[in-house]
């Protein structure tokens, strides 16, 4: 019987692990790479030092970056994470703000520590964080997003635990426990249906009901075609 592992992420950015094209060209590469690799079962985001993302490199940008190519490497990154075929989970070690949260949202799994932030903050400074908002509306709505987005003000940890936007909140020491024993869970499935499913799954959240029932009705089918 083939040997399964995990295979962690570190998001190393400057800063409090910022983002730049550089940074999410190099998640991006890394996350493919663990996805095309049979004899990885799980896939673990974190960050680097005490943060896990401080989002996008906003003095980089004021320095003479382009924003636009700051925004399309965001759009890449978040686009890829539902599409790959391996469970992720953000082991959230420290606050997850702004494109941080969004990655957190994108995520399957989230496990945060007690004590940190995940949110935009962005209006607070003059900025709506136009592409950051898109996974978290996504996974906890519209009304529970605004409570955050609208005012700036990150939530806690155990407040977007309430809300979905993070599955669990531990002490700092328990992370590592709490997301083996998720993966642990999550890697019982055979591997082709895990990746056909969790692909899936993605795709029905963006249609309307009659429209995901002919997408499960097709890949159902699929399945037992193999």
């Amino acid at each position: 019987m083939m040997q399964r592992r995990i295979v962690t992420i570190e998001i190393a950015g400057r800063g409090p692990n910022l983002l730049d094209p550089a940074v999410m060209a190099r998640l991006a590469a890394e996350l493919v790479a663990a996805d095309d690799d049979p004899q990885v079962s799980g896939i673990v985001i974190t960050g680097a030092g005490d943060v896990f993302c401080g989002g996008l490199d906003v003095e980089a940008i004021r320095a003479g970056g382009d924003p636009v190519e700051f925004a399309s490497a965001l759009v890449d990154l978040l686009r890829l994470l539902p599409r790959l075929g391996t469970p992720v989970v953000a082991r959230v070690n420290g606050d997850a703000l702004a494109s941080g949260a969004a990655i957190v949202a994108a995520c399957d799994y989230a496990v945060a520590a007690h004590g940190v932030r995940v949110g935009t903050l962005e209006v607070s400074v003059g900025i709506w964080p136009m592409v950051a908002q898109v996974p978290i509306v996504k996974r906890i709505g519209a009304r529970a997003a605004m409570e955050n987005i609208g005012a700036g003000e990150p939530f806690t940890a155990e407040r977007a635990a309430e809300l979905g936007l993070v599955n669990r909140v531990a002490a700092p020491e328990a992370l590592d426990a709490v997301v083996g024993a998720w993966l642990d869970a999550a890697g019982r499935g055979e591997p082709a249906a895990v990746a056909a499913g969790r692909t899936t799954l993605y795709e029905i959240d963006g249609l309307d009901y009659d429209a995901a029932l002919e997408l499960a009705l097709g890949r159902f089918a699929a399945m037992f075609r193999r």
